[in-house]
């Protein structure tokens, strides 16, 4: 597995592990996680798809 795709699951687990830590704070305090997650999975899952489409036009190797 690349970095690429090994980081999506690991973003998506600190992501919700931040947001539920922070659900004890007031609302109005608390920070916008969820959305940066959200943008973090997203620049990582087309970083994944450069990379693939890279390599496989270069034979795999």
């Amino acid at each position: 597995m690349c970095m690429f795709c090994a980081a999506i699951p690991a973003a998506a687990a600190a992501g919700a592990k931040l947001n539920a830590d922070q659900l004890h704070n007031v609302e109005a305090r608390r920070r916008p996680i969820l959305k940066w997650t959200g943008i973090l999975i997203g620049f990582l899952m087309v970083a994944s798809a450069i990379y693939h489409a890279l390599r496989w036009q270069d034979g795999g190797s």
